[in-house]
């Protein structure tokens, strides 16, 4: 095996397990034997377990990047709708069903993620990426007017990344996939139909009123030159 290709594979097998047993409860020497790997050569690509863990984080979150592209990027299709298709996917993958229920970011924060900045940081910015690729969606579907003007993309790509992480962690402690089920039900099927609807209903009252005052204002100026 070569030097590149025994950290790829380390990281592989690592990363399986770290995104099932957490942090904690995989020690390196799960990993080692799991990637029949002696531990010189493991030293020899990472400083510690940590700088491991780093390198295994990133290369989940560049696994979400691509998929996340593969899903939200197609144009052909209108925003919202590839939005849900994208977080209906994801409960495919990570729902109870899935060969890893549960996402490693989430579990990677409430677990270690306090304790070490290195992780943290790294955890934040793969949020951070996430959140963007979702407001860019949310941007589109306020162009091609499925959201209105006044969508706030960054505030409302947060608020569904914060709702599925959410809805992700009562999954698995409920070991049901009621909650996604419930999120994606809620998000597209409620939130985000109300919310078009009601910006649209008050943006017609404004408009209404305008009308009304205009209306008025014309008649007293029409009253004013014939009593003149």
């Amino acid at each position: 095996m070569t030097a590149k290709s025994t950290r790829e594979h380390l990281i592989d097998v690592g990363l399986g397990l770290m995104h099932q047993n957490g942090y904690k409860a995989t020690g390196l020497t799960d990993i080692l034997e799991a990637a029949d790997v002696p531990k010189g050569s493991f030293y020899h690509h990472f400083v510690n377990k940590e700088d491991f863990a780093a390198a295994a984080l990133e290369r989940y979150g560049m696994r979400e990047r691509e998929h996340a592209a593969s899903v939200l990027t197609d144009t052909s299709t209108p925003p919202l709708k590839r939005l849900r298709r994208y977080f209906s996917d994801l409960v495919k993958l990570y729902g109870q069903k899935g060969a890893i229920p549960g996402c490693m970011l989430g579990r990677f924060g409430l677990e270690i993620a306090a304790e070490s900045p290195q992780l943290r940081n790294r955890i934040s910015a793969s949020f951070g990426h996430w959140q963007q690729t979702i407001a860019a969606v949310v941007a589109q579907a306020v162009v091609q007017k499925e959201l209105p003007a006044s969508t706030d993309a960054e505030s409302l790509a947060g608020f569904l990344l914060n709702s599925w992480e959410g809805a992700l962690l009562r999954s698995q402690v409920d070991k049901s996939n009621v909650p996604l089920e419930l999120f994606v039900s809620t998000v597209f099927n409620g939130i985000l139909t109300r919310e078009f609807k009601g910006n649209a209903a008050i943006q017609r009252q404004r408009r209404d009123r305008k009308d009304n005052i205009k209306a008025i204002e014309l008649k007293r100026f029409e009253n004013r030159r014939i009593y003149a």
